[in-house]
């Protein structure tokens, strides 16, 4: 099955109708999150090349654009960290030339340090980096770096950025229970989020199935007492009606829908504009040969085997 680098239009909780672009190859990234819901980093690094041909990622983007479901941003994002392919920038650039749509990229901002990569940034309208941790221990525990990543070096970096970027920051922080909630872990948190000045700081906490099994949400109290603190808000639940993928082919787009994050039965329908009844079925012909389904939270999720 040939892969777009184009997923969606997918709710995200966040930016409304995210429409994704996916601009490296599955799992190439320079961490190895312990609450990923992709699965292992299959190849950890920090060197940035064109990981996919740019005139790839461009021609899919316009082949979609030609006939587009209603969506709100374009997302670069997806199975790995884009900032590792060194043509982002052209591929924002181009982005915004053929689309009105507001371009923003997700990263979790270890590479904002080099130069070069921010001004490649600059032309895009939101940059929504992560940051779980600020002490080197928390964040080799939660984030399993490169080995050649500190964390004092990504906060310069991410610091730096913000100083130079005209467009807006959004902060995310993924809060694991146990893990970066302790008392001490929020406090020194607060004192590095006063130097960077970002636009919005937001709050997660693992709501699909993580890579493993130590990574715990944290209680709803908690993090609205955590969002006060820090002067944050909790990301919630996205509900749209507008949901809609257009595709030829319905067990294709299933499996693209899943290859970049596990869904729910009800989500794959409000993604993919199915009825239920018909998802279902879809599943179970994809079911022990493609897919699997995996409890978390009380829900049935299904993901890639």
């Amino acid at each position: 099955m040939k892969i777009s680098s184009i997923f969606g239009p997918v709710p995200s909780r966040r930016l409304g109708l995210s429409l994704g672009v996916d601009i490296v190859p599955y799992k190439t990234c320079c961490f190895d999150c312990i609450y990923c819901q992709l699965g292992r980093t299959t190849d950890k690094t920090v060197q940035r090349r064109e990981y996919i041909k740019k005139e790839k990622i461009i021609k899919d983007l316009r082949d979609f654009l030609d006939d587009p479901s209603p969506f709100d941003y374009i997302t670069f994002s997806g199975s790995g960290e884009p900032t590792l392919n060194d043509n982002i920038g052209k591929l924002i650039e181009e982005a915004k030339k053929i689309s009105d749509v507001p371009v923003v990229v997700l990263t979790n901002g270890a590479l904002l340090f080099d130069e070069d990569l921010q001004k490649e940034l600059i032309p895009a309208d939101i940059i929504i980096p992560s940051m779980d941790a600020v002490t080197e221990d928390v964040f080799n525990a939660i984030d399993r770096p490169h080995p050649s990543l500190k964390i004092e070096k990504i906060i310069d970096g991410l610091t730096s950025f913000t100083r130079r970027y005209s467009g807006e920051i959004w902060l995310e922080i993924m809060l694991v229970k146990g893990v970066n909630d302790r008392p001490e872990d929020i406090d020194a948190m607060k004192r590095v989020l006063e130097t960077i000045g970002a636009e919005k700081i937001q709050l997660n906490t693992p709501i699909r199935p993580p890579i493993e099994d130590i990574a715990k949400t944290v209680d709803w109290e908690k993090m609205n007492d955590v969002a006060k603190y820090l002067g944050a808000e909790v990301i919630t639940e996205f509900e749209d009606d507008r949901i809609k993928l257009v595709g030829k082919e319905t067990e294709g787009n299933i499996l693209n829908l899943l290859k970049r994050r596990p869904c729910t039965t009800d989500e794959i329908s409000g993604a993919l504009s199915m009825e239920i009844n018909e998802v279902i079925k879809y599943l179970n012909l994809l079911k022990d040969k493609k897919i699997k389904v995996r409890v978390f939270q009380d829900k049935n999720y299904w993901l890639i085997k």
